[in-house]
């Protein structure tokens, strides 16, 4: 081998080794390049840090409640119908209007009643001198028979013939009382204090011809129910956290909850279809005995005072029922919820201004937009209310307190 040969092969052994040498200059500069940027996109991010408001977590207690649809009905409901056959005359009343007990709704002609009425007041007339005359002729006999003009067998006659004339007396008055009652049935009367709906029959037609004819209904507006179907878990759980007390004792079901009501007066809220925040509030006083075997419910009842008639017969709506207390519950408010594939979440900031993301588990909403948190939270952190979509985990904010 020639020593050009040699020398040609040390160069081709030391270009791989310059070759690796330069890798590793080009890689560690590119590190160094990469550090300072992320140094400069942090010193940035510290400057340009975005200002978003901040709030305290809150820690009370708060009561458990449940919400169920129920509809309204009225206390006291009366569907008015003609008694008797004839022709309608008059329509006394204006639709929705407030009646009270006793007014006259509508009037069915009278004349075949009133001749009724007076044929059976002659016969009372007829019937009570028939029995005046008997009770004379009874006097006349016994006196003839203290005489012996008579025989006993003509004085037991006059009295038979005086108790007989009793009899048809008493028959006349009932006929008499009976043929009044009927004729006061031409005058359709309310039978309660209500409003009144619209008449379903108009003037000049018959009615009662083949048994009574609803004629309209009147609907007692003050007070008014709300009924609603509860699981029967949910009254186990009423029964258990009201008086565990109780519950223990050996006291039959309705026994506990009519006593349960009355020490507690348990109160519900109401809301209708156009409404928010349960403004109406009543009391719980009926819990039925049974529970449905189709549904698994058991039906519950309020009553509303409805002093503003904003509720009548038919409403569906939302019932609110508060339950037992929950102590030390962290609250937020809703507004400051994010969601994302891991679930709902909350941006907390730390005491360096730095954001972290925490996922909470919600509880039920409260009231002034505010919710429980069950879990991820211990109710002294400091959580972004405003701005979230500026914030990110990891990076600083600029805190603006809640004013």
């Amino acid at each position: 081998m020639s020593v050009s040969s040699k020398h040609q092969f040390n160069i081709q052994l030391e270009k791989p080794l310059s070759h690796r040498m330069l890798s590793g200059f080009i890689g560690l500069v590119l590190i160094l390049t990469l550090v300072a940027c992320q140094e400069a996109e942090q010193v940035q991010a510290v400057r340009t840090a975005p200002q978003v408001t901040v709030t305290q977590s809150v820690v009370k207690t708060i009561k458990k409640y449940e919400i169920f649809t129920g509809s309204t009905q009225a206390v006291e409901s009366a569907d008015i119908v003609a008694r008797v056959a004839g022709r309608l005359e008059s329509v006394e009343f204006k639709a929705s209007t407030q009646v009270k007990k006793g007014d006259v709704l509508f009037k069915i002609e009278k004349e075949k009643y009133q001749a009724q009425r007076d044929s059976a007041l002659a016969a009372l007339q007829s019937s009570r001198a028939s029995l005046a005359l008997a009770e004379t002729e009874v006097k006349r006999m016994e006196q003839a028979s203290k005489n012996r003009a008579v025989s006993e067998l003509d004085v037991d006659t006059a009295r038979a013939n005086r108790d007989v004339a009793n009899a048809t007396v008493r028959s006349a008055i009932a006929s008499l009382a009976e043929a009044e009652l009927t004729l006061s049935y031409t005058d359709v009367k309310s039978t309660i204090d209500g409003v009144v709906s619209r008449r379903l029959i108009d003037a000049g037609n018959l009615v009662g011809q083949s048994g009574p004819t609803m004629l309209t209904r009147v609907n007692t507006m003050q007070p008014i129910y709300v009924f609603f179907n509860v699981p029967e878990s949910s009254i186990l759980n009423f029964l258990d956290e009201a008086s565990e007390s109780r519950a223990s004792r050996k006291e039959d079901y309705s026994t506990r909850v009519k006593s349960e009501l009355e020490r507690t007066k348990h109160p519900a809220f109401v809301e209708r279809a156009n409404e928010t925040g349960f403004p109406h509030q009543g009391l719980i006083n009926y819990i039925d005995n049974e529970v449905d075997k189709n549904t698994g419910t058991v039906e519950v009842r309020i009553k509303l005072e409805n002093k503003d008639l904003k509720f009548f017969p038919g409403l569906f709506v939302r019932v609110k029922v508060p339950g037992a207390d929950i102590e030390d519950a962290v609250l937020i408010k809703e507004v400051a919820i994010g969601s994302d594939l891991g679930g709902k979440y909350v941006l907390v900031v730390d005491s360096d201004n730095i954001v972290s993301l925490r996922y909470v588990t919600l509880g039920l909403p409260q009231e002034d937009g505010y919710v429980h948190v069950i879990s991820g939270l211990e109710g002294n952190e400091t959580y972004i209310v405003k701005g979230l979509l500026r914030a990110r985990p990891g990076l600083p904010i600029k805190p603006k307190t809640e004013g």
